[in-house]
């Protein structure tokens, strides 16, 4: 089992910026690659950015790509999201999650934290 706790949203001005905080506990070592996601209301849903866990590799949505930046930090078993030029469709839910297998499921999802982006 492995256990992720968000943390970092709040309310911000569009143009500004926030950095979420994914903390990983329990069976970190089979984590494989993290990723977070967002719900706004009334949507489902949608995959934001993923990092492979071990190599670093990363890969974004087209939304978020060149304001965005996932990273890790393995030793402290803990992925981020720092979010730049935020704008107010970015508002939503935002959850990381786990993939411990390797086949692009994740199996573990943190309660999410909520991030709202003023006009």
């Amino acid at each position: 089992q492995v256990q992720l706790v968000e943390s970092g949203g709040g309310l911000v001005q569009a143009g500004g910026s926030l950095r979420l905080s994914c903390a990983a506990s329990g069976r970190t070592f089979s984590i494989y690659r993290m990723g977070w996601f967002r719900q706004a209301p009334g949507k489902e849903r949608e995959f934001v950015a993923r990092i492979a866990w071990r190599g670093g590799s990363t890969s974004y949505a087209d939304s978020v790509k060149g304001r965005f930046t996932i990273s890790r930090d393995n030793a402290k078993n803990t992925a981020y999201l720092q979010m730049n030029s935020l704008k107010p469709e970015d508002t939503a839910v935002y959850y990381c999650a786990a993939d411990d297998d390797g086949f692009g499921t994740y199996d573990y999802w943190g309660q999410g934290t909520q991030v709202t982006v003023s006009s």
